[in-house]
């Protein structure tokens, strides 16, 4: 089972750079960040945007795989996005992993100006993007004549290093987006829907999201295991980080029910992930090895 973290863009980089450089050390499988222009408590904080902060930590580190977790519609144009994340893998030596999601309601789907979208807009366009980032990410020469984000004549030269393109990654939580990412993805992004009962445990409602998937794989001749599953650790009913032995229970139930990787916050002082920062190390480093050493 792979260990991956989230490192949020709050930091000016002259302290960030170590952050980043220790992820790589501690062997992590990959170290992900945001991608907002403002993100929840952070609000009023330092954030920094995503392209900028990856690529910088491309050039800072040697080995460990990069990418957003997630990036969206809310203010991304698919092609801008594309000819972004193709320098950033250009840049990296082939270690991107673009992970995509429908995008929230917060800060971000309202600051440029328009009205925040209905839930089925939301999916229209999340569904319409994928696709067209799918493509962009692999072709040199792309024409798209979709509804919301049109491309005529680009191109996308020299292309990827990782071939056919970097891996895609959807963050999926219900029927409809399960279904894309059974359709285009490389993998699959999970944490506790916001739509699980009062009473449904987090387990519970990533198992039932899991059983969903696998039927979609199934429908398209897909194995199961030709998917990734990432388990976000974000809200809900669970603290893995409250210390080591908790951890290694989480992550054991997790891939129990099928999922790959886990991915933890790196502890942020006065933040809803300010955990004690050597459990933090000591998951990094000891639990990092466990968990290599369940898959054999």
């Amino acid at each position: 089972m792979k260990l991956s973290t989230v490192i949020l863009p709050a930091q000016r980089w002259a302290l960030a750079s170590d952050v980043w450089q220790r992820a790589d050390e501690y062997g992590l499988h990959a170290a992900y960040t945001y991608d907002h222009l403002s993100w929840r408590s952070f609000r009023e904080r330092p954030w920094f945007t995503m392209i900028p902060t990856l690529t910088a930590a491309a050039l800072t580190t040697t080995s460990i795989r990069l990418g957003p977790l997630v990036t969206s519609p809310n203010f991304r144009h698919p092609l801008l996005l594309a000819k972004d994340l193709l320098a950033l893998d250009d840049i990296s030596g082939g270690r991107v992993a673009v992970g995509v999601g429908s995008g929230g309601t917060g800060f971000d789907a309202t600051v440029l100006g328009h009205e925040p979208w209905s839930t089925g807009e939301r999916h229209e366009r999340f569904v319409e993007f994928t696709r067209a980032l799918d493509i962009l990410l692999r072709e040199p020469a792309t024409t798209l004549d979709g509804p919301h984000y049109p491309v005529i004549n680009s191109r996308q030269i020299p292309g990827p290093v990782q071939l056919p393109r970097p891996p895609l990654f959807l963050s999926a939580l219900g029927p409809k987006s399960l279904a894309l990412a059974a359709e285009v993805a490389d993998g699959w992004v999970s944490f506790r829907s916001p739509h699980a009962g009062e009473h449904e445990s987090t387990l519970a409602a990533v198992r039932a999201q899991v059983a969903m998937l696998t039927e979609q794989l199934d429908r398209r001749g897909r194995a199961s295991n030709s998917m990734e599953k990432l388990l976000l650790d974000f809200e809900g009913d669970e603290q893995p980080l409250r210390s080591f032995e908790t951890f290694l229970d989480w992550a054991g139930r997790y891939r129990e029910i099928g999922m790959t990787e886990v991915v933890i916050h790196w502890p942020v002082p006065d933040s809803p992930f300010d955990n004690d920062p050597a459990v933090f190390e000591r998951i990094c480093t000891e639990g990092r090895e466990i968990l290599a050493q369940w898959d054999g």
